[in-house]
């Protein structure tokens, strides 16, 4: 038998605690030790890491409506703090092994979605308006009124979307996929590298990654996207030392001057609650604050429910302990995230890596959030590493999220062509809001063709008249005589 499947049956009567602490966290009640709570913090840690490499390359690779750009190391600092804080605070408030940090795809939807209509400073903004009202929603009991609302295949459908739309990201990113100019004179919108070959060490450096992610992944290799991100980090600061390479991209494989340096907190507190409220239409604010609520929420609820049921910490009714306060804690998180510019902050999934050596309580936490405070300190460290060494991470998380389709009912059109919708219209019209708002639509209308629209939930109809204003804007607003 292994140590997690150990650790998993738990004593029908748990000894009593050792000491406060135990007695606090319940660690000897859910049949746990000290040395496994902290192995499977660093666990946690360790397979997670790759955010604060990832986030600051996302967000700081995109430009707000005024060409403005974040600034990386600001970045590094402020995804290390939020993760270190929330996280900490989950495991003492929740007493759950869930660590926190900047959501993947949510920042997708923040860098490229939200930033080119409106400044950083109201994106962020917006993105501290949905962990407050995420807050809301659980303190007032609406969560399970929005669960019920969206049918679980499109819910499905969206992780789908985005996961392609991250691995889209991953590849323009590298290089590996570039846009043709339109003096091309070619209906092709897309080509392989810059000329329509791979050329160039970074792009090679780009496909071995790939390579080493999806093997590691394959072998079920516990951190493979960190270890993958390290390795590949080394293998170009090799080749820049070594090869005439004119340019990397953003970040260049140099090793820096100084490995420890003091956090730069510059970015804390730059947001603007209602500033975005100003630079585009009241439509599109609202619907950008839904589509950050749907990714954040749902997939939170997902994440929480399944760590629990991996760590067998769910009651006779299937119940999540502590659940009201868990999502509350991460509503806040989302709102801490945008409050430091480092996007919406959720609970990860990776947190299993940690339940898979052992841990049980919040106290495996106390070390993922001590770590990820350590690493305030290594920023000059964490942002060598070039776009090419960690977009095979993005591709293998978007793989990680198409996986999600084999739960959708294809031979159901009522479902498989809403869902289709979903996955196509996101990485094709590179808009996140765009696949969720095609999805909705084509769900209402079938279920309406099909004389089943007593199916649809209240607040899906109210979602889609939005979507429907927001697509018909433009001649809504011809219409209207609005400039």
């Amino acid at each position: 038998m292994s140590e997690s499947q150990k650790v998993t049956d738990r004593p029908s009567a748990a000894p009593p605690g050792a000491n406060s602490v135990d007695r606090f966290f319940r660690i000897s009640e859910r049949g746990s030790t000290f040395a496994r709570e902290i192995r499977g913090g660093f666990a946690t840690f360790f397979t997670m890491a790759y955010i604060l490499v990832l986030n600051p390359i996302i967000l700081g690779s995109a430009k707000d409506k005024f060409g403005h750009q974040l600034d990386a190391v600001q970045l590094t600092t402020a995804t290390a703090l939020v993760a270190a804080v929330m996280t900490i605070i989950m495991g003492v408030g929740g007493n759950l092994p869930l660590a926190l940090a900047a959501g993947l795809g949510l920042n997708a939807v923040v860098a490229f979605q939200i930033a080119p209509l409106m400044s950083w400073d109201d994106a962020m903004g917006l993105v501290v308006l949905e962990g407050l009202l995420i807050c809301v929603l659980v303190l007032t009991g609406l969560r399970e009124a929005v669960m019920h609302a969206i049918p679980q295949p499109l819910k499905q459908a969206i992780s789908v979307g985005i996961g392609l739309f991250i691995a889209f990201i991953g590849f323009v990113d590298a290089g590996f996929v570039s846009r043709i100019p339109d003096a091309a004179n070619t209906t092709v919108p897309v080509q392989l590298g810059g000329t329509g070959t791979l050329t160039g060490w970074p792009i090679l450096v780009f496909c071995l990654g790939v390579l080493l992610t999806i093997a590691l992944l394959a072998r079920k290799v516990k951190g493979a996207i960190l270890i993958s991100i390290v390795t590949m980090t080394v293998v170009a600061m090799i080749i820049n030392s070594v090869a005439d390479i004119k340019a990397w991209g953003l970040t260049t494989p140099a090793w820096p001057d100084k490995v420890v340096d003091t956090p730069d907190f510059g970015l804390i507190g730059d947001f603007s609650l209602f500033g975005a409220f100003g630079e585009t239409t009241a439509i599109t604010v609202v619907l950008l604050i839904f589509t950050l609520i749907l990714s954040d929420f749902f997939d939170t609820m997902g994440t929480v429910v399944g760590i629990s049921a991996e760590a067998g910490l769910l009651d006779e009714q299937g119940k999540v302990p502590n659940l009201g306060r868990v999502l509350l804690i991460d509503g806040a998180a989302a709102a801490a995230g945008g409050a430091a510019s480092s996007s919406s902050a959720t609970s990860y999934i990776e947190s299993a890596a940690g339940v898979g050596e052992g841990a049980r309580t919040g106290f495996s936490n106390l070390i993922t959030g001590g770590m990820f405070a350590l690493a305030l300190f290594l920023t000059p460290l964490l942002t060598i590493v070039p776009l090419q060494a960690a977009a095979p991470a993005l591709v293998a998380v978007g793989f990680l999220m198409m996986t999600q389709v084999k739960h959708i009912d294809w031979d159901k059109y009522e479902i498989a062509i809403p869902a289709f919708l979903t996955i196509a219209v996101m990485p094709f019209t590179y808009s996140i809001t765009n696949g969720i708002g095609a999805g909705f639509l084509a769900y209402v209308v079938i279920k309406v063709v099909l004389g089943k629209a007593k199916e649809i939930h209240w607040l899906l109809w109210g979602t889609s008249v939005l979507f429907l204003v927001y697509f018909a804007i433009n001649p809504i607003e011809q219409i209207l005589g609005v400039k």
